[in-house]
């Protein structure tokens, strides 16, 4: 008993709470949408995650962006907004096929996260890159990214390791669908 005949304060009485950063969140997801994807089902794999982002950005009131390149270029297909509502039906005309352009997809990010930072500079920026990497395109990490994320869709015995490489040198974390699921 502590003092007034109140008990302690315990550990599990404790509970951590994730607090908002105070100037907002904007997470951009850019999406391999390259006919690698398409192979193993792992382009359908990162859209069923992307629908839990997106869910979780929602509730977070945070807000998103979503990038997709593949085959001859890249495009914004969604915000920067708050998700007001996300479902399949949205992303599923999301198609695949052709080849990997993977620096003019960072480079819509670079272009969204700069107008972002203008429009609010204190708002905190996370970059989500979600590919197999199978691409010889090489681009620089964008200065406006406060955090990067590679979800890396890389899978079977030949393995490029492009993701891990290109997460090492820009700083980045890198996880596989199944971490970030399970």
């Amino acid at each position: 008993m502590g003092q007034n005949g109140r008990a302690g304060l315990r550990a599990q009485d404790l509970r951590f709470v994730r607090e908002m950063p105070r100037h907002g969140v904007l997470h951009c997801f850019v999406l391999d949408c390259s006919g690698s994807m398409l192979a193993e089902e792992r382009l359908a794999l990162a859209k069923g995650l992307l629908i839990a982002l997106f869910d979780r950005a929602s509730a977070m009131r945070a807000e998103a962006a979503l990038i997709c390149f593949g085959g001859a270029g890249a495009d914004v297909r969604f915000g920067p907004a708050v998700p007001r509502w996300w479902n399949e039906r949205w992303l599923e005309p999301v198609g695949g096929g052709g080849g990997t352009p993977f620096a003019a997809g960072i480079r819509c990010a670079a272009q969204l996260l700069s107008s972002a930072a203008k429009r609010k500079p204190a708002q905190q920026r996370w970059l989500w890159i979600l590919t197999d990497g199978r691409t010889t395109d090489q681009a620089a990490r964008p200065v406006h990214a406060d955090e990067v994320v590679f979800v890396d869709f890389e899978h079977g015995t030949i393995r490029m390791g492009r993701c891990e490489k290109t997460a090492q040198a820009w700083g980045a974390r890198r996880f596989t669908p199944e971490e970030l699921i399970g």
